[in-house]
């Protein structure tokens, strides 16, 4: 669309903070007008606005403006209730990307190194112990481990629920999601993690451009999803 408004600010509102376009609030798909907990938050989102579309009358373009599509995420599609965006996200430990080592020696041995110590977190800090397998036929998750995944995935607010569908499908891996979601590991240090197998076989054979393009977009929808989950907390 085109951009209307000279100016985007923060102000404080009733339920917390409001985002102003010339003075008018930014609204949520349903009308509602957009409202978010804290001032870092409000002027995040502000800033988007203010770089969207340039100048007046330019071209704004939804992607310019990610954090507030995610709080959008948040409170009209998850907020009202939680139970299937829980479900969708805790689905993925059953296959996390983790659990799953290369038949390749060397390669093998570098994924042991690097996540090793994060299923060890998953167990000693959500009490979800995960199996590992080699290749590619699934692996069986216990009940224990999976209603342990669960749980964790249920204790997050709306937003950090929005982040975690952006990052946790990025990155393949829950366990990694959440501890990204937890401030436990840098979204810049869990995308390399999850493109281990990528980077070895580069390695080999070189870089292809469209897998390189495919982890850049991959890389910014964890970063973006980080962002959220800690401005949300400051």
């Amino acid at each position: 669309m085109k951009r209307f408004w000279d100016d985007a600010r923060a102000e404080a509102a009733a339920g917390g903070f409001a985002i102003l376009l010339d003075g008018r609030p930014v609204r949520l798909p349903s009308g509602a007008p957009l409202r978010v907990a804290t001032a870092p938050l409000a002027e995040a989102i502000a800033e988007e606005w203010r770089q969207a579309g340039g100048t007046k009358g330019g071209e704004m373009r939804p992607e310019q403006v990610p954090l507030t599509r995610l709080v959008g995420t948040a409170e009209e599609r998850i907020a009202p209730d939680p139970a299937a965006t829980v479900a969708a996200i805790a689905r993925y430990g059953d296959s996390d990307l983790l659990c799953y080592r290369a038949t390749e020696q060397r390669l093998a041995a570098r994924q042991a190194e690097a996540w090793d110590p994060w299923l060890s977190w998953s167990a000693q800090a959500l009490d979800a112990p995960l199996r590992v397998t080699t290749g590619i036929m699934p692996v069986a998750q216990t009940d224990q481990a999976r209603r342990a995944l669960t749980r964790a995935v249920e204790r997050q607010t709306p937003l950090a629920l929005a982040a975690l569908g952006v990052a946790v499908p990025a990155l393949g891996s829950l366990v990694l999601g959440l501890a990204v979601a937890g401030g436990h590991l840098a979204p810049a240090e869990a995308h390399r993690l999850a493109t281990l197998d990528e980077a070895f076989q580069e390695e080999r054979w070189g870089t292809d451009p469209e897998s390189a393009a495919r982890r850049e977009g991959a890389a910014a929808d964890v970063a973006i999803a980080a962002r959220l989950v800690a401005l949300s907390r400051a």
